[in-house]
């Protein structure tokens, strides 16, 4: 496995120590989220969206309407891709080093439009990121559905990570305080299956839905 990109755009120049070119990691970090803020140049001003994705081997999949115009206008520039997890609070004695514990990645490229069988996979890994299996029960796209669906790939070759975990890191002095300091844990947390009330009677959760309901987002 390949280490991560060191390019101007990917090298940190603060706090260097908290990333990391392990490759996995980023796979690791892409792998636990399931959306992603795509940035991209409209009309020449900055627009970052809120975007499902999914990935598979070095590419990751990002998809939408081809009406939507930061769809429609990526693929003629690069972009940029993140992705955060917020792992904890970091409550510290002093007001300026309370922090947030977190892992997160910044993809950076320039975005290409699948067709065929590769639309297809990307949808199939974008489906299997929200949902594991339900690619396999549900009808398939039609053709009307795939034409008004734009997926693009974008290559995990420039691409950075940074995380913050640990508990407050005081000043020296402020140790002394009687004031509590600690992490306070976030996770995110999926709730019992809620059925749809057109649902035919007596069609079951599926097992893999229903396992979703008892997950725990994982963090480090």
């Amino acid at each position: 496995m390949t280490p991560l990109s060191a390019t101007d755009r990917t090298r940190l120049g603060r706090l260097p120590e908290r990333s990391s070119d392990d490759r996995s990691v980023l796979y690791s970090i892409l792998d636990d989220g399931m959306i992603c803020h795509l940035g991209v140049i409209v009309d020449g001003a900055p627009r970052v969206l809120p975007t499902g994705y999914g990935r598979s081997g070095d590419t990751l999949y990002l998809h939408g309407s081809t009406g939507a115009r930061s769809l429609m206008t990526a693929p003629s520039q690069e972009i940029c891709v993140t992705v955060t997890h917020l792992d904890g609070l970091v409550i510290a004695r002093s007001l300026f080093h309370h922090s947030i514990n977190y892992r997160s990645a910044v993809i950076y490229g320039t975005p290409r439009l699948t067709t065929g069988d590769e639309k297809l996979a990307g949808l199939r890994a974008i489906v299997d990121r929200l949902a594991p299996g339900q690619w396999d029960v549900a009808r398939q796209p039609t053709r009307k559905e795939l034409a008004a669906t734009t997926v693009l790939a974008l290559s995990l070759d420039e691409a950075s990570v940074k995380t913050r975990q640990g508990p407050p890191g005081d000043d020296e002095e402020d140790y002394a305080l009687d004031v509590w300091a600690g992490v306070v844990p976030v996770s995110q947390t999926f709730g019992t299956p809620s059925p749809d009330p057109l649902l035919h009677t007596g069609v079951p959760v599926p097992p893999h839905i229903a396992a979703r309901g008892t997950e725990t987002a994982p963090t480090s």
